[in-house]
C-alpha cells in the first residue's frame, strides 16, 4: 500500500455556533484520484484550504506530505508549498499578467530556476495543460473559460507538485470542455502520479474519472469507496444526489 500524502485527524472546525466539522478523519495515499461532495455547508472547500494552510481548523491535526501543516515553521510551510498545487474555482488568474507570466510566477518566487529555464518550463507547463503555444501570450480576458481553467492548472503545474487540489474545476463549463478537463486530470494522475484531489458537484467527473469518492455530511465522512461502494449506501442524501441520472453501467472517459 502507498505512503499516505494526506492525513486528516479529528479535525474540528466552527464559525462561531456554526459546526462544519466535527471530529473528521480523512486519508489520501499518493496517486489517488479522489473527489469529495458534499451539501451545502458541508466544508469542502474549508477543508482544502485547512490541508494547505489557508485556515486553521479549531481543533485535530492536518499532515501534509508527512508535514504537519499546523505545526510547521515557516521555512517548513514554504517548503511544502512547492511540493503542491492548488487550483481555485474561478482560476485565480492575475489580470494585468499574460497567462505566460501567471505560469511563470511561481517559478520565479521560488527562487529554485535559474532565469534561462523559466521559458521554456513555461511552455512545457503549458503544453502539459492542453494549451497551444500561442496562448502564452494571450491576457486571460482573451481566453474562454475551459482555456482560462487550463491556464490556472499550468500554474499549479509550474514547480511539478506531488498534489494538486482543485475546487470545482468543471464549473461553468460546457459538458464538451468539461470532459476533455477531466481526462486532463485523469492523465496529471496515471501518466504524471501526481496526487489528484477535487471538490466537485459534477456527476460526469465522479462516474467517469474519480478512482476514489468521499462524502462529507454532518462533519464527517458519511462515506467513502469507489463509485459501486457509494451507489450502494443508503444514506438518504446520496441516494438523492444520484437520483437524478440513470447511472446503469460506468464507462470509462475516454470511451467512443
Amino acid at each position: 500500500m502507498t505512503e499516505p500524502v494526506i492525513e486528516l485527524r479529528g479535525v474540528g472546525t466552527r464559525f462561531g455556533s456554526q459546526v462544519v466539522h466535527e471530529n473528521l478523519d480523512l486519508t489520501v495515499r499518493r496517486g489517488e484520484l479522489v473527489a469529495v461532495i458534499g451539501g451545502s455547508g458541508t466544508g469542502k472547500s474549508v477543508m482544502l484550504r485547512e490541508i494547505v494552510g489557508l485556515q486553521r481548523p479549531d481543533a485535530g491535526s492536518v499532515r501534509l506530505l508527512g508535514t504537519d501543516v499546523w505545526a510547521a515553521d515557516a521555512a517548513q510551510l514554504s517548503d511544502l508549498r512547492r511540493r503542491f498545487g492548488m487550483m481555485f474555482q474561478d482560476g485565480a488568474l492575475f489580470s494585468s499578467l499574460s497567462v505566460a507570466a501567471n505560469v511563470a510566477v511561481p517559478l520565479r518566487e521560488s527562487r529554485l530556476v535559474q532565469p534561462e529555464m523559466i521559458e521554456p518550463l513555461v511552455a512545457l507547463r503549458l503544453a502539459q495543460a492542453g494549451l497551444p503555444p500561442d496562448a502564452g501570450a494571450k491576457m486571460p480576458s482573451e481566453l474562454s473559460g475551459g482555456m482560462r481553467k487550463r491556464a490556472a492548472i499550468a500554474r499549479a503545474l509550474a514547480l511539478e507538485p506531488e498534489v494538486l487540489f482543485l475546487d470545482e474545476p468543471t464549473s461553468g463549463l460546457d459538458p464538451i470542455t468539461a470532459r476533455a478537463f477531466d481526462r486532463l486530470l485523469e492523465s496529471l494522475c496515471e501518466d504524471l502520479g501526481i496526487t489528484v484531489v477535487l471538490v466537485t458537484h459534477d456527476l460526469d467527473t465522479l462516474m467517469t474519472i474519480a478512482q476514489r469518492i468521499v462524502v462529507l455530511g454532518g462533519g464527517r465522512v458519511t462515506a467513502d469507496g469507489d463509485l459501486e461502494r457509494i451507489l450502494a449506501s443508503d444514506d438518504p442524501w446520496i441516494r438523492e444526489y444520484f437520483s437524478s441520472r440513470q447511472l446503469a453501467t460506468r464507462q470509462p472517459v475516454n470511451a467512443g
